[in-house]
C-alpha cells in the first residue's frame, strides 16, 4: 500500500467516525421534539414490525409535541402500543385521527447525565480517529521498511496524518460541545 493510499483511508475511516458520531448524537434526547427521536419505534402492521415513520406521518407542531398521523386509521392502537411499550418516556393521547405526543421537560439530573452521555460517545469517535491514525501510521512505516518511501516522504505523511487527525478530533469536539449546549440549554 502506498503513503496516499494509507493517508486516503485513513481520512475515510475519519469521515466515518465523525457521520457515527452525528447518527448517534441524533439518537440523544433534548428538551426539544425531533422526528429522529422516533426512529427506533417499530409498529405491527399486518403482522411485520415497520418503522412509524413508514407507516404514519411524523410532524413537530411546535418545540415540545410531535403529531402522528397514520396512513389507516386501523393502526393507530397498534402506533400507540408500540410507543407505550418503547423506552421515550411519553404518553400518547390518541383522539381517534391522530396520536399527540408531548416531549416531557428534562430534569437538571437528566439533563447532566445526557451531557455525560455525549461526552462517552464523542470519547468512542476520537478513539476510532487515532486508531484510524495508528493504522495509517503502521502502513506508512511499513512502506518506509520495504524502501518504497524514503525517510523524509515517511517523516511528512506521518506529520500530515497527524494534522488530519488533530482536524477530526476538533469537528468531534465541535459538535459534541453543541450538542451539550443544546441539552444544558432549559
Amino acid at each position: 500500500m502506498s503513503i496516499a493510499d494509507a493517508k486516503k483511508k485513513a481520512q475515510e475511516k475519519m469521515d466515518n467516525a465523525v457521520k457515527a458520531l452525528a447518527e448517534e448524537l441524533k439518537k440523544v434526547r433534548t428538551g426539544r421534539a425531533q422526528v429522529s427521536m422516533l426512529d427506533n419505534i417499530r409498529v405491527n402492521y399486518y403482522g411485520s414490525l415497520s418503522p412509524l415513520s413508514q407507516v404514519a406521518a411524523i410532524s413537530t407542531p411546535d418545540a415540545k409535541s410531535f403529531l402522528i398521523a397514520p396512513w389507516e386509521v386501523s393502526i393507530l392502537k397498534e402506533i400507540e402500543q408500540s410507543i407505550v411499550k418503547s423506552d421515550l418516556g411519553m404518553a400518547p393521547m390518541n383522539d381517534g385521527k391522530v396520536i399527540r405526543l408531548k416531549v416531557p421537560d428534562l430534569t437538571e439530573e437528566r439533563r447532566k447525565d445526557l451531557a455525560k452521555q455525549v461526552k462517552k460517545i464523542a470519547e468512542d469517535s476520537r478513539v476510532s480517529i487515532r486508531m484510524a491514525r495508528r493504522d495509517a501510521n503502521e502502513e506508512i512505516k511499513k512502506a518506509g521498511k520495504d524502501k518504497v518511501a524514503s525517510e523524509d516522504e515517511v517523516k511528512r505523511a506521518e506529520t500530515e496524518v497527524q494534522k488530519l487527525t488533530d482536524d477530526y478530533i476538533k469537528k468531534v469536539d465541535q459538535i459534541a460541545d453543541e450538542k451539550e449546549k443544546s441539552i444544558l440549554t432549559v
